[in-house]
C-alpha cells in the first residue's frame, strides 16, 4: 500500500489472459462486493470513420441495443438480472458496460457474446436509431446554446487528423443518408473479438471468468487483422482565427493549442498545466478574471485527453455587460503572466494531490476499475492503474515552465470568438 497526501492507495491486483480469437480479458478479483461489473471495450472512434461517412461509431453505439439475432431486447434480461447497463463513444473507441449481481454474472456473458457475434439488423431498428442520433444532433449541437462549439473549433484546429470531426458527426447528413448495407460493413470490421477488450471486476475469480469466457466468447471467430494507418497532423505554423455571431446569453472565448499524445512522457505535464490554469476556484485564471476582476461569468481549462496528439483548452464566458475586447485583453494578459515563471511548490502539490485524489476514489468504485483497466489495457500497459499517480507526482516546477512555453505559443493557438448577436 502507498501513501500521499494522507491517502491510501492500494495496488490494484489483476490477471490477463486472451482467447485463441484475439479477444483480451483482464479480471479484477474483488470478495468485498456483492456487484460484478463487465467492461466492454471496442477499439474504434470517431477518429476510424470515413470523412463522408462521420458519426457512425457513435450511431452504432445506438445500434448496438436493438437486439440481437437470438436476443431482440437487450435491456429485458438484464433488468431481470437486476443488472444496469449504459454505453459512451469518443473519438478513440466505443465503451459498453454493466453491473448486476453475482450470482447472475453468466447474463453479462450471454448477452455480450451474442451481440459480438450476430447483432441483428433491420431497417426498421436503422430507422429508430437514427432519427434517436439525428435529434441529438440537433438538440445538443444545433439547437442549444454554445453547441456548435467543438464542430467549429475541431475543424479550425485539425486540418488532416480525424479528430477535426466530433463524435456526433461532423455533418447530419452523414447520418440521415447511412444505409443498412453502411453499417453491416462498419459492424464487420470492427466489432469482433480481436478488436476488444472485456474488463471484469468483482466477486468472481480469474478462473471463473475464463471459464464463462470460453463458453461464450471463444466460439465467436476472429475478424479480419487491421492496421490503423492515420493521417498526421502537420505542426501548426500560423495562429488561427475564427468569430461567430450566435444567439446566446453572453460571449465567449475559446483557445486551443496543439499537445502531445495521451501516452507521451509529456502528458501529465500538460494535464498538470491546465489544472494548474484554470482548475477550481485557487487557480489563477478564476481568481483574477472571475473573483477579482469580474471579467468573467466562468473560466477554465482542460485537456481534452486523446490517444492521438490532442489539445490544451481554455474557455470562458465573459460578464454581461464587459465590453468583448477588454475581456479578451484581460484573458491573453494572464495567459502570458502564466509563461513567465514556473509554479509555486505549494501550487503544484495542491493541484498534484487533485489529481491523485481523484484517482483514489475513482477506483474505489467496482466499475470504475473495470473500466479503468479495459482503458489501461487499450493504451498498452495495464499496470497504469496502479503507477499513474507516480507519473503526476515526478513532474517538476521546471518541467512545467518548459513545456508551457514550448506548447502556448501564438503560431500554436487557434481562437474561436463566439459572440453575442446584437451586442
Amino acid at each position: 500500500m502507498l501513501s500521499f497526501a494522507g491517502l491510501a492507495i492500494r495496488m490494484i491486483k489483476y490477471n490477463t489472459f486472451t482467447l485463441a480469437n484475439g479477444l483480451r480479458f483482464v479480471v479484477h478479483h474483488d470478495p468485498t462486493t456483492p456487484i460484478v461489473a463487465m467492461n466492454i471495450l471496442y477499439d474504434v472512434g470517431a477518429r476510424d470513420e470515413q470523412p463522408d461517412k462521420t458519426g457512425f461509431a457513435h450511431l452504432f453505439e445506438h445500434l448496438m441495443f436493438g437486439g440481437s439475432i437470438n436476443i431482440s431486447r437487450y435491456d429485458e434480461p438484464l433488468q431481470v438480472a437486476g443488472g444496469e447497463n449504459n454505453a459512451f463513444t469518443n473519438s478513440d473507441y466505443t465503451n459498453y458496460y454493466l453491473t448486476l449481481p453475482k450470482q447472475n454474472i453468466e447474463t453479462a456473458f450471454w448477452l455480450e457474446s451474442d451481440r459480438m457475434l450476430s447483432l441483428a439488423f433491420s431497417p426498421k431498428s436503422l430507422e429508430v436509431q437514427r432519427q434517436v442520433v439525428v435529434e441529438e444532433f440537433r438538440q445538443n449541437y444545433l439547437n442549444q446554446p454554445y453547441g456548435d462549439v467543438w464542430l467549429l473549433l475541431k475543424p479550425l484546429a485539425y486540418k488532416a487528423h480525424p479528430y477535426q470531426w466530433n463524435t456526433i458527426g461532423k455533418d447530419i447528413a452523414h447520418i440521415e443518408s447511412a444505409t443498412l448495407d453502411d453499417v453491416k460493413e462498419f459492424y464487420s470490421r470492427f466489432y469482433n473479438p480481436n478488436n476488444a477488450i472485456v474488463a471484469v471486476a468483482g466477486d468472481v475469480t480469474p478462473d471463473e471468468v475464463r471459464a464463462l469466457a470460453e463458453k461464450w466468447f471463444a466460439p465467436i471467430p476472429a475478424g479480419p487483422l487491421r492496421l490503423r494507418n492515420l493521417p498526421t497532423e502537420p505542426q501548426q505554423t500560423e495562429k488561427r482565427f475564427l468569430e461567430v455571431f450566435r444567439a446566446v446569453p453572453a460571449h465567449a472565448i475559446y483557445k486551443v493549442w496543439h499537445m502531445c499524445a495521451k501516452n507521451d512522457p509529456d502528458y501529465e505535464t500538460t494535464d498538470l498545466i491546465s489544472d494548474l490554469l484554470g482548475s477550481g476556484q485557487s487557480s489563477p485564471l478564476f481568481k483574477e478574471l472571475v473573483l477579482k476582476k469580474g471579467l468573467f461569468a466562468e473560466i477554465s481549462a482542460f485537456v481534452t485527453g486523446d490517444i492521438d496528439p490532442g489539445l490544451l483548452v481554455v474557455s470562458g464566458k465573459v460578464m454581461d455587460g464587459v465590453p468583448f475586447e477588454k475581456a479578451e485583453k484581460a484573458l491573453s494578459e494572464q495567459l502570458q503572466l502564466f509563461l513567465q515563471k514556473p509554479p509555486s511548490a505549494n501550487e503544484l502539490r495542491k493541484v498534484k494531490n487533485r489529481v491523485v485524489s481523484g484517482q483514489v476514489f475513482s477506483d474505489i468504485s467496482v466499475l470504475h476499475k473495470a473500466m479503468n483497466l479495459a482503458f489501461y489495457t487499450h493504451m498498452g500497459d495495464t499496470e497504469l492503474i496502479n503507477t499513474m499517480t507516480k507519473r503526476y507526482r515526478k513532474v517538476t516546477a521546471a518541467q512545467i515552465h518548459s513545456v508551457v512555453n514550448q506548447l502556448m505559443t501564438e503560431t500554436n493557438c487557434s481562437t474561436l470568438h463566439y459572440r453575442k448577436e446584437n451586442d
